[in-house]
């Protein structure tokens, strides 16, 4: 009598990034793991959205300094169409800027470019597990962040969209300016209202100014 051996699942990961030898080295990586494949690679995030509907990754490894849509603002879009799919970001920015917002966008690891392969598969590993990935440095980074601004209101992305309201911009006067969608503006602009307590733009700049939130 012949038994059937099931081969444990595979999860899927496309890669985003628009480095070929960088794309082909996660691939190889990826490919030879136990619990992972790679599904697809794409250069840029315009790609990936109109074919994740057809590769439906579990998990996307992002870049961030790619050509047309960031990895950060991609994030968002990625999360907007399939909310399960995890995303790494694996970058050469280690800026705090940059690791809140793609956090904030529905991130669930940020690792630096440095970090070897060992570390690569273990974040793969540790998403599984439900954790949140991050190379030590910025972890350290994420810690130093909070204590210096766990007091404040608003992060600081809601602060320079603020800003800019009480400068007169237009919501896509602030996505122009800042380098993101017209519709994340408005929703960091619900988030503002909501800190803020207020339910117009002029009310939410005044509340700004009397808590030196924003300046004049």
């Amino acid at each position: 009598m012949h038994t059937t051996v099931k081969l444990p699942v595979k999860r899927k990961v496309a890669i985003v990034e628009d480095d070929p030898g960088i794309r082909e080295a996660y691939q190889i990586i990826i490919n030879g793991s136990k619990g992972y494949r790679t599904v697809a690679t794409y250069g840029n995030v315009e790609a990936l959205l109109k074919e994740i509907y057809k590769v439906l990754p579990d998990i996307v490894i992002m870049d961030i300094g790619l050509p047309g849509i960031n990895g950060v603002e991609g994030t968002f879009q990625i999360k907007k169409v399939l909310p399960y799919v995890e995303v790494i970001i694996m970058t050469v920015y280690e800026d705090s800027k940059f690791v809140f917002e793609s956090l904030k966008n529905g991130a669930s690891g940020y690792i630096s470019k440095s970090s070897n392969y060992m570390e690569l598969l273990n974040a793969l590993d540790e998403i599984g597990r439900g954790g949140a990935p991050m190379s030590s440095r910025i972890a350290r980074m994420v810690v130093n962040e909070f204590h210096a601004s766990g007091s404040d209101l608003l992060t600081r992305r809601e602060t320079e969209v603020l800003q800019l309201i009480a400068a007169g911009k237009t919501y896509t006067q602030i996505a122009d300016e800042l380098l993101i969608s017209k519709e994340t503006t408005k929703v960091h602009t619900r988030n503002i209202y909501k800190k803020l307590q207020a339910n117009t733009k002029a009310e939410a700049v005044s509340i700004g100014f009397e808590k030196k939130i924003i300046t004049r």
